[in-house]
């Protein structure tokens, strides 16, 4: 029977069904929750490389579909920011109209990937009705005192007009458009993510995350243990206190640095270097911390003062700069410059000694060329000499609180939470100023503080945010005393939504809670997270803290949102990633047009790995679209057909049973694609040369095919003569005893020279192989007899004639 693959009749036909007749359907099955990581709806739309991961998604739901599962598979919308109103004012129109066109679209682009999406569930961070509870979050934060307010230099983006956190600034710019960042001291909020930085640490082991995003958070929360020292500035009641993970180096240290922005730096600053100092001090606040902590060149100044050793009373020059941070651990740092390449580095910038403490075992004394940075035998440490330098860590910080000099202590790399933006476009934060009260919080029954509309939205660059200049918002009385007070103007990061928006999907119409226990029960957390790996430390860090603090007040009963994570890599053209700004864009619309949304979406599978970066080939499509028409071409030729069904057919069913499953559990989407290939092939041989193949078969093929290219799969399905939607089937499980092979071909060599091969049944004894071999070789004996036959099963029939 010859019937046209028509993909476009096709895919609108079960569109329109789908739409009346969901296939997800609950019937009192086990709740299965799969995420995507939800777009912020840039003005360019989508593009196949966003596919991939929407793509990825939708066929495991699918996949959960058929094992018997409820799925829920919501999207929506991180739709606040600086990306949309960067986009906005680039385009000349507000951020709320730009944003409500670009989600048009984009939801436009989605609805043609036929992802099983529960539109129901949708959610938008810039909806009063969603961040009300993003606001209500705030306010139990701030009850809780994890919010704050703290007047601090911070990364500043002068196109961007904001402050920025620590992880949105990349190499040194604007993760956002790129520009250098400088420093500016302004008020700002923060939230105490410190709080929670042992239990964010301690709770990764317990994750099914790729140990690639496990060790990108760690390494972020950067936990280290060592000792705090107090030091003494000679001549003064100063104090300098210094976090260090080696205390066995004490003994080495031969200087002290201080970072520029230290509290003690003006203090300790002898006259005749304080311009110097001054000027210095300036420069490095027009710096990035990223920008300081690359390894370049040191640069410093010497304040004049020294500090005392407390091991040996040696006196140390206390010298300040860059590339040593305010917030990280005390600001403060011994320099032993024998082991520490930085440190080494700065000494023979200034001239200033190196003292050897730990020498490799067995070595004698020399001029070290370097920083000497492995383990050894401790010298010129007093009474350590001669200890392991392993063991010294421990017996010197001992020693150091025996005696009142330090503390043994863990310290941090994580930093507390910049949470203010002095942008318009983002959620106004619940806090109200009141100059009798202090800060008060916006009550609960009064949120959300909507976000006013306002004709100029531009960011004003002076460090407050465009709502300041609105007197008629800004003016209102303290929720606490009634006396005239002043809202807070700077609103909230991108982030601030899409750290909790996967909670709000399974109770999106609740307006009374964030989300019901009975809904958090049934759905949460989420079962499987799929998303780039560009949100390892940011996004997935930010959703662990907000997750924990939400169990913590009895909101939730978990404390890990996301059970399982899948990073899918880049699609790239070009060796780039697919961007508008290198041109290398490949939009989805006209290949869903001309080959079809089955065929883009096995194409994105097929393109490479899943979990790696891959090329994207404009023809790579067309083979898909082809492997599509041979199945296509498959059911239809053996419909109607009365296919005994036979050996070959089940080991080849089971087979493909049990590769695309094996291969679909470990995610490996590229070769559960080629498998289909490779199997489809053998069925379209069988079907040639063998007589057909059976109903059976064709339909667990069509089954199994289904999460992949699901329009068809439902019209052969159909055609098939098969009842309801392909989705209401389970899952095929394979049966190990028919995946065997039955048969073997096997040479049959007549003097040592391979005459002709037969087919040798499982189990056929040895008389039967010989009787099929002397037949296949009689034509070819030359009227030779026949003196010797060998057969060795498996591997070898020979034949001796003379």
């Amino acid at each position: 029977m010859s019937v046209q693959y028509k993909h476009q009749e096709i895919e609108q036909k079960w569109r329109r069904i789908w739409e009346e007749r969901p296939v997800n359907k609950e019937e009192g099955r086990e709740k299965y929750y799969c995420l995507d990581m939800f777009p912020y709806p840039s003005g360019s739309g989508l593009h196949v490389g966003h596919w991939r991961g929407y793509v990825l998604s939708d066929v495991w739901s699918r996949y959960k579909i058929l094992q018997g599962y409820h799925v829920l598979h919501p999207m929506g919308w991180d739709a606040f920011g600086l990306p949309a109103e960067n986009y906005a004012i680039k385009m000349g129109v507000h951020p709320a109209k730009a944003t409500a066109e670009n989600v048009e679209n984009f939801k436009r682009q989605l609805k043609e990937i036929s992802a099983v999406y529960d539109w129901t569930k949708e959610v938008n961070t810039t909806d009063p009705g969603f961040y009300k509870w993003t606001q209500w979050i705030f306010v139990q934060m701030f009850k809780a005192g994890l919010a704050y307010e703290k007047e601090m230099p911070i990364n500043w983006c002068p196109e961007c007009k904001t402050g920025l956190a620590n992880e949105e600034v990349v190499n040194g710019e604007c993760d956002r458009c790129g520009t250098p960042v400088t420093k500016k001291n302004l008020r700002q909020w923060m939230l105490k993510i410190t709080a929670y930085a042992e239990r964010l640490l301690k709770d990764l082991e317990d994750l099914d995350w790729p140990d690639k995003v496990k060790k990108m958070q760690s390494d972020w929360i950067g936990k280290s243990h060592g000792a705090e020292i107090d030091f003494q500035v000679e001549g003064m009641e100063e104090k300098l206190k210094v976090f260090t993970t080696r205390p066995d180096t004490l003994y080495g240290a031969t200087f002290m640095v201080l970072a520029p922005e230290h509290g003690a730096v003006a203090k300790i600053t002898q006259p005749p270097k304080k311009e110097e100092v001054e000027h210095y001090v300036f420069h490095a606040s027009m710096k990035s911390s990223v920008d300081r902590m690359q390894d370049k060149e040191k640069t410093g100044v010497f304040t004049g003062s020294y500090a005392v050793n407390p091991l040996n009373g040696a006196k140390l020059p206390i010298w300040i700069s860059d590339y040593v941070l305010a917030d990280y651990g005390t600001g403060a740092i011994m320099c032993v410059p024998a082991h520490d390449e930085r440190d080494f580095a700065f000494a023979k910038q200034f001239d200033l000694p190196i003292t050897q403490v730990i020498r490799k075992e067995g070595a004698g004394e020399e001029e070290l060329l370097e920083a000497y940075t492995e383990e050894g035998v401790m010298v010129n440490s007093g009474p350590f000499d001669g200890m392991r330098s392993t063991l010294a860590k421990e017996a010197v910080a001992d020693y150091l609180e025996e005696q009142g000099i330090g503390d043994k202590t863990t310290n941090y790399k994580l930093r507390d939470w910049v949470f203010s933006r002095q942008r318009y476009w983002g959620e106004p934060i619940p806090i109200v100023h009141c100059p009798y009260c202090g800060t008060v919080p916006v009550p609960e029954e009064d949120l959300p503080v909507v976000l006013p509309e306002v004709e100029s939205y531009q960011p004003t660059g002076t460090g407050e945010s465009p709502l300041a200049a609105i007197e008629e918002w800004v003016n209102v009385p303290c929720p606490t005393c009634g006396k005239p007070a002043k809202r807070e103007t700077n609103t909230m990061p991108q982030w601030a939504g899409s750290s909790w928006y996967f909670l709000r999907y399974v109770d999106v119409d609740n307006s009374r809670e964030l989300v019901s226990k009975e809904q958090a029960r049934k759905w949460l957390p989420v079962d499987m997270y799929v998303g780039g790996i560009e949100h390892a430390v940011l996004h997935l860090l930010y959703s662990r803290f907000y997750t924990k603090f939400l169990h913590d007040i009895g909101v939730v009963e978990f404390q890990e949102p996301f059970t399982r994570l899948f990073n899918q890599g880049m699609i790239c053209k070009n060796g780039a990633k697919m961007s508008k700004s290198k041109g290398n864009v490949v939009s989805p619309d006209n290949l869903v047009q001309d080959y079809g949304c089955d065929s883009l979406r096995m194409y994105e599978l097929f393109v490479g790995p899943p979990e790696l970066d891959s090329e994207w080939d404009d023809r790579g499509i067309e083979g898909v679209y082809r492997f599509l028409n041979r199945v296509w071409k498959l059911v239809h030729e053996n419909i109607g057909r009365e296919v005994p069904v036979t050996q070959e057919l089940e080991k080849l069913r089971n087979q493909l049973i049990y590769e695309v499953t094996n291969r679909m559990n470990n995610f490996n989407m590229n070769t559960t694609v080629s498998a289909f290939m490779e199997f489809n092939n053998k069925f379209l041989d069988l079907s040639k040369n063998q007589g057909g193949v059976d109903k059976e078969t064709l339909s667990t093929l069509v089954v199994l095919l289904a999460p992949f290219a699901p329009h068809m799969a439902e019209e052969l399905w159909e055609a098939l003569g098969q009842e309801g939607s392909v989705f209401e089937n389970e899952w095929p499980v394979h049966d190990e005893s028919k995946m065997k092979e039955t048969s073997v071909q096997m040479p049959v060599q007549v003097n040592g020279k391979i005459k002709a091969t037969i087919l040798v049944e499982d189990g056929e004894d040895k008389e039967s192989v010989l009787a099929k071999a002397r037949g296949a070789v009689e034509g070819k004996l030359d009227g030779r007899a026949i003196q010797k036959e060998v057969y060795v099963p498996g591997r070898i029939i020979s034949i001796v004639a003379k």
